[in-house]
């Protein structure tokens, strides 16, 4: 490789040139400009201009049994579309898979409207570009008359659509996250689909996470009325305001989700956990579909 080698690690690969159909062990090296899975047998080059997805974490099928914890990168290959898939120890993979995203985003200009909400009310924010830089836990958008970090923990919903600038249509990511305690509503314009992909993404990966956490919870319909209650009052409302009925009921509810963590104690009274902001925000968009 004549540029510069970011990562460099032995994990197990699998590549669909390689003549098996098991993972085998490999050496990744990736730079600013390609990746190379190279074995005892050959080597798998794809340039990052060509990658157009990654999935973290998630294997397909027949490769399941092989795989544990892995990185699926799909790219483009002679007309058709290909999967790579990489595994390795986590300190390795938690390090590739951020330097991954920082080079597949390297020099991607978007535009953004920061913030389009803030809770429920819509600002007279406008849209300005930006550039996109990926850190640890992280993405910020600089280079724009208000740079600003969201963190990846703090997302507790996207959604990707459309937005017509310029008299063009082009892809869009819409996004929530808590920042400061309020949830915030930012709208991120991109130039094309492969950009919508893997900004996409990343935004995501914890997002996915906790949603999998979620999955496992099915609240009562007494349980569902008080979190969309506090989440109708702000996100934080006072026990008084969220009685619907027996104060003790109440409380022992109250108590229950606390043990879920979707509500906590806050300053003025109890408060949405991001994850009891991401159930009701799924619960929502149920009702409203």
């Amino acid at each position: 490789m004549e540029e510069s080698v970011v990562a460099d690690f032995v994990g197990r690969v699998h590549a669909a040139s390689f003549e098996t159909e098991e993972p085998v062990t490999g050496r990744v090296l990736l730079s600013q400009r390609r990746l190379v899975l190279a074995t005892d047998d050959g080597k798998e080059t794809i340039p990052l201009s060509d990658v157009f997805d990654v999935v973290v974490g998630s294997v397909p099928g027949d490769l399941r049994s092989f795989f544990n914890e892995s990185v699926t990168i799909a790219y483009d290959r002679d007309g058709s579309r290909r999967a790579a898939l990489v595994e390795g120890e986590p300190e390795d993979m938690d390090r590739f898979v951020r330097l991954l995203f920082k080079a597949l985003l390297r020099n991607v200009t978007v535009t953004v409207r920061h913030p389009a909400k803030v809770g429920g009310r819509v600002t007279d924010a406008t849209d300005h570009r930006a550039s996109v830089t990926v850190s640890p836990g992280a993405i910020r958008f600089s280079n724009c008359p208000d740079p600003f970090t969201v963190e990846l923990s703090s997302v507790i919903d996207y959604e990707r659509t459309d937005r017509t600038l310029g008299g063009k249509k082009r892809p869009a990511l819409v996004f929530r996250h808590v920042a400061d305690g309020q949830t915030v509503t930012s709208i991120t314009t991109v130039p094309n689909k492969r950009a919508l992909n893997i900004l996409g993404r990343y935004i995501k990966i914890e997002y996915d996470d906790v949603m999998e956490d979620l999955d496992s919870f099915d609240p009562t319909e007494e349980q569902m009325e008080i979190l969309v209650s506090i989440y109708s009052a702000g996100g934080e409302a006072n026990v008084a305001d969220i009685v619907t009925g027996d104060v003790t009921q109440t409380s022992m509810i109250l108590d229950s989700l606390r043990e879920a963590e979707l509500v906590a104690d806050g300053e003025s009274g109890t408060t949405l956990t991001r994850k009891g902001q991401m159930i009701v925000s799924s619960y929502l968009e149920s009702v409203n579909a």
